[in-house]
């Protein structure tokens, strides 16, 4: 093992500690098993690499230039919004900059490509006007002032940014009239929630470090540089904006209890997961205990992430937590949580106990094989096949970019990771067996998955560190049967961010809530994908929107998009899926 030392030959976040000889023995033997006894067949899933296909020229921008700052490593996230309310899924990809004083030809920025369809995007960014070009790392979407289009909030490293859509195709940057800039932080995930059930979302942004150019430490290992972990710098508290209903927010980080202490937040989610009615906290972060701030139900927070067992691995020790997403994988009507992390660590597959607290349940779902010598960051709940189980995809690529020249357990580029869940509490990775888009090596960071063809099933969108991004279009062979579900909050927000939705069939039962801002420093899902398997009848849906209302909707078919209006007790006509 390299020994650590600051701004010497290494750096305690470079090369973590082994893995316990537990661990090692139980890793050594699931090797053999995979050897000895290798999946036979197809998955049942196949991710085809549409990049090439698509016209989008977008290139990532980590800012590097020789000088190893922190923020490059971890940068950075996209969103997928229907940002002109065609129907049609868009993506807006968030890139860095370089350091003040470096000069380069390509002048970086944030890049929304409008989906055209069949697979075609078109670069709209000079005409909505949303080209930021600050260094990027966290995004959220949401409709924040319930005028019925899609707002962006970018948690940059200096001054963020919030971009009013105006409803034509354009965006007006107001940030400084909304007064969310947040200082001049190194930002991470931010969050849409409504914490106080008014009826309009307010704002949670995270933050990682406190690093400037004139605090930089060189570190180097075995002569080579590399990029610095957390631990040499000062952290910052975690931030929260209330929404004022008239286009401004208040600064309530204090009084509401999530400037509870600083540390290094990389991706956060907000969701109910104990089903009390009200919106909680998740944050992931590196090298210090994970967060979870319940909510009372009036907007003040209370850190339990000890308590609810997600602050600390299976072995009683912190992790480098990057992303988080919740969505219910055995179906048992409750939220489960997924956290990605550092070489030398599980991902950590979490199960809600439904008593407020999660179980660690990696090792007997098989749901972290393969992840120990890879850095994981977006996740994603995902039903592939539409088969009624969620599978789990996991973008995998190394934080330092001369890893093997000091290293040989890693690689910088690495692919990504897909667990085919199997529907008895396990998963199995079925990555080598899935398509060539499982094949793509790179570094990637954020992840988002909706439908952006509109054919009833989910596909991927990646961001790659210094690179094109990957788009994969989800081919597999034979999905079941389907539903999507877009929530229209009329009482509570528009968007129905913290509504959860249930579908009930006459076998089975399905759940899923809206989330505003998840996985690593992403947003993507606003709306609801439900696969079904062979079933063809739903008895009923079931919304518990934020606010307490709860209503009961009926579809009399599948395979369609349904839009549930709040008030009616009835959705409106579906949109009709190209």
């Amino acid at each position: 093992m390299i020994r650590s030392k600051a701004g010497s030959d290494s750096h305690p976040s470079i090369i973590r500690r082994p893995p316990p000889y537990g661990l090692l023995l139980t890793l050594l033997l699931l090797s053999w098993v995979g050897i000895a006894c290798p999946f036979a067949g197809a998955s049942g899933i196949v991710l085809k690499d549409m990049t090439r296909e698509t016209g989008i020229t977008f290139r990532h921008c980590d800012g590097s230039s020789g000088l190893y700052r922190i923020g490059e490593s971890v940068a950075s996230g996209l969103a997928l919004l229907d940002y002109d309310n065609d129907g049609d899924v868009d993506i807006y990809f968030i890139s860095g900059a370089y350091a003040e004083g470096v000069k380069n030809e390509n002048v970086p920025r944030n890049t929304l490509y409008r989906n055209d369809g069949q697979w075609r995007f078109t670069d709209v960014t000079d005409q909505a006007g949303v080209g930021d070009l600050g260094f990027g790392l966290g995004v959220a979407v949401a409709d924040y002032d319930n005028d019925g289009d899609q707002d962006i909030y970018i948690n940059n490293w200096g001054p963020n940014v919030l971009y009013r859509n105006n409803g034509n195709g354009t965006f007006t940057d107001v940030t400084q009239v909304a007064g969310v800039a947040n200082g001049s932080r190194m930002g991470a995930g931010a969050n849409f929630l409504d914490m106080d059930k008014d009826g309009d979302l307010d704002l949670f942004v995270s933050s990682y470090s406190a690093y400037s150019l004139e605090k930089h430490i060189p570190s180097t290992v075995n002569g080579f540089p590399v990029y610095p972990g957390p631990g040499l710098y000062e952290h910052t508290f975690e931030a929260l904006f209330r929404n004022n209903g008239d286009g401004t927010f208040t600064d309530v980080s204090q009084a509401s209890g999530v400037a509870f202490a600083r540390s290094p937040g990389m991706g956060s989610v907000c969701a109910d997961y104990d089903r009390d009615g009200d919106t909680d906290i998740f944050v992931a972060n590196d090298t210090r205990p994970n967060y979870l701030f319940q909510n009372d139900g009036a907007g003040h927070f209370e850190e339990v992430g000890l308590l609810a067992g997600i602050a600390y691995d299976l072995h009683g020790q912190t992790q480098g937590s990057m992303g988080m997403d919740l969505g219910d994988y055995d179906n048992d009507g409750w939220l489960d949580l997924y956290v990605t992390s550092y070489q030398n660590e599980w991902a950590s597959l979490l199960h809600n106990q439904r008593d407020g607290f999660f179980a660690d349940v990696t090792l007997a779902s098989g749901a972290g094989v393969g992840t120990v010598p890879n850095v994981t960051w977006g996740i994603g709940f995902v039903d592939f096949d539409n088969d009624g189980l969620r599978d789990l995809f996991l973008a995998c690529g190394h934080v330092q970019d001369k890893i093997e020249h000091f290293d040989d357990r890693s690689t910088y580029y690495q692919k990504n990771i897909l667990y085919r869940n199997l529907g008895n509490g396990k998963f199995e990775d079925v990555s080598t067996l899935s398509g060539d888009g499982l094949q793509v090596q790179l570094a990637s960071r954020g992840v988002g998955f909706d439908d952006l063809d509109n054919d009833g099933d989910v596909d991927v969108v990646i961001l790659n560190p210094r690179r094109e991004p990957t788009l994969l279009r989800n081919d597999s062979p034979a999905p079941g049967h389907w539903l999507q579900v877009t929530l229209r909050g009329t009482r509570s927000n528009r968007d129905g961010v913290g509504a959860q939705v249930r579908i009930i069939t006459p076998d089975a039962a399905f759940m899923d809530e809206v989330h505003s801002g998840r996985s690593y420093q992403s947003d993507f899902g606003r709306r609801l994908y439900f696969g079904l398997g062979k079933r063809t009848k739903i008895d009923r849906i079931e919304v518990a929107w934020i606010g307490g209302t709860k209503e009961t909707f009926t579809v009399d078919k599948v395979d369609r998009h349904v839009v549930l209006v709040e008030g009616q007790g009835s959705p409106r006509q579906p949109t009709t899926l190209k």
